[in-house]
């Protein structure tokens, strides 16, 4: 069973639907899929007043609500995986306490979906896509109230943590195709500038490949019926 934590925003619940159903489409493994939502949180209490989406926080709480056992993975809701996610899963690495891409950029919109500001920081978009190793003593100091006491800065650079814990996944598993432009290598396409159900977004490099996913997520095989309707 793999143990996976996505992003879910209201204002764009679609993403976490769409998300989820690529997740499960191509897995090859069991998943148990939960939405990081603030509404279900019941030992957090957001106190910071700066983020673009509800999740920007909460993502942190992953050891935490597994028990700081085993292993999870958080992605951000506007995401979508082209490629079987047993295979990322398969990356873990027990001497690094959380294992994520390190990006290296600065974005070419300094505004993104709603008119959030886009800043550019140190280890942009690193916490976007994490593999948590939750039973690392390292994060055991990750409790709610760190969270809610925390900065953005030390949270998102996961400044708890000495460089060597950190490991690196392949680039491929947090593709930017809005900041970076297409790439039929990528194994997670991550829209980070806005999911293309805003409609904004909706034609940015490899969005189609999103649309195709809704479709997918809203599919149902119907009966054929001879005859009138009765």
């Amino acid at each position: 069973m793999l143990n996976i934590f996505v992003g879910y925003d209201p204002r764009e619940a679609v993403a976490f639907h769409v998300c989820a159903n690529s997740l499960t489409r191509l897995s090859s493994d069991m998943l148990a899929i939960s939405p990081i939502s603030l509404n279900n949180l019941k030992t957090y209490q957001e106190t910071h007043t700066d983020g673009s989406n509800h999740f920007i926080y909460t993502r942190f709480l992953i050891p935490h609500l597994m028990n700081y056992n085993g292993w999870a993975l958080f992605l951000d809701g506007d995401m979508i995986v082209r490629d079987d996610i047993a295979k990322l899963f398969a990356m873990r690495d027990e001497t690094k306490a959380v294992m994520c891409v390190h990006h290296d950029y600065k974005t070419r919109q300094h505004t993104k979906y709603l008119g959030s500001k886009n800043e550019d920081y140190p280890r942009k978009n690193w916490s976007s896509v994490v593999l948590w190793n939750c039973a690392h003593p390292a994060n055991r100091m990750v409790t709610p109230d760190y969270v809610m006491e925390a900065t953005g800065a030390q949270l998102h650079r996961f400044t708890w943590l000495s460089d060597d814990l950190i490991g690196e996944l392949p680039i491929e598993w947090n593709w930017l195709p809005d900041e970076f432009g297409p790439n039929p290598d990528a194994k997670l396409l991550h829209f980070t500038l806005g999911t293309p159900c805003f409609h904004e977004y909706a034609n940015t490099p490899m969005a189609a490949e999103w649309h195709r996913e809704k479709l997918l997520a809203n599919y149902s095989l119907q009966q054929v019926i001879d005859g009138p309707f009765d």
